[in-house]
Order: structure tokens, then sequence, then C-alpha cells
């Protein structure tokens, strides 16, 4: 079965209905199908929670976290393995350590990442990228 990593990014633009979200649905149904399995950091998943919490109050963060239990993402928790990959992310390029999180995974898992943010150019060639725009 395919695997595919979701990015905070791509997430909050499938829930904000911004560009991209349609490619992000299409993932989304995918897992719903079973055609595809989802993942997606525990460190990317509560960026998503503070960033509506930050823009839209915590009622909305809730809400968001709620939708997000419909889908078939499994949480991978920060061990020390993953936090060792993301740290030696961190420390060769200039991205965001949640960043380095998801791409940690994504690299971990050998699966795509699903994202729109422009950060993840400069990893281009050390992981598959899914741009959702």
């Amino acid at each position: 079965m395919k695997k595919i990593v979701f990015d905070s990014f791509a997430m909050i633009a499938f829930f904000e209905k911004e560009t991209g979200a349609e490619i992000v649905a299409e993932h989304l149904y995918a897992l719903i199908q079973k055609k595809q399995s989802g993942f997606m950091s525990v460190i990317n998943w509560g960026e998503i929670y503070y960033n509506i919490l930050r823009e839209q109050g915590e009622k909305s963060a809730e809400k968001i976290l709620d939708q997000m239990q419909k889908y078939p993402i499994e949480i991978i928790g920060a061990d020390k393995s993953l936090t060792y990959e993301a740290a030696k992310l961190k420390g060769k390029f200039k991205i965001a350590y949640a960043d380095c999180f998801a791409a940690a995974l994504a690299r971990t898992l050998q699966a795509p990442l699903l994202t729109g943010d422009p950060e993840f150019k400069k990893l281009t060639g050390l992981i598959k990228i899914q741009w959702i725009s």
C-alpha cells in the first residue's frame, strides 16, 4: 500500500480551503478508501493546533482537531530515533524544527511528504515531495 506523510501546511490548506486543498482532499479520500496509508508527526499535529489557535482561537483549533480524527492519519510520536533524524536535518539545513520532523518521518517511512511549504525546496533530492500547489 502506498504511504504519504502529511505536513501541517497541507492540512491547514485543506481545512482553510486554501490553494492545494483539493489535492489534499484527494489524498484523504484515498486514505478512507484504504488505497493509501497516511502519517503525520505529533510535532506537526501540534503545529496545526497552535497555528489555528493563534489565528482563530481555541474553539476553532479544537474543532480542527476533532475534524482531523475523522481521517485515518496515524500520528507518530517523536521518539528518540525520529528526534535524532530531525535534529540532523535542522543542523544541516535552515528550515523550521517542526518541518524537520515532517521530513524525518518521510525519510524514515520512505514516503513522499505532502506539502506546499516552500521551505522544503531545500530538501529536494533528500526526500520525495508531493507539492499541493
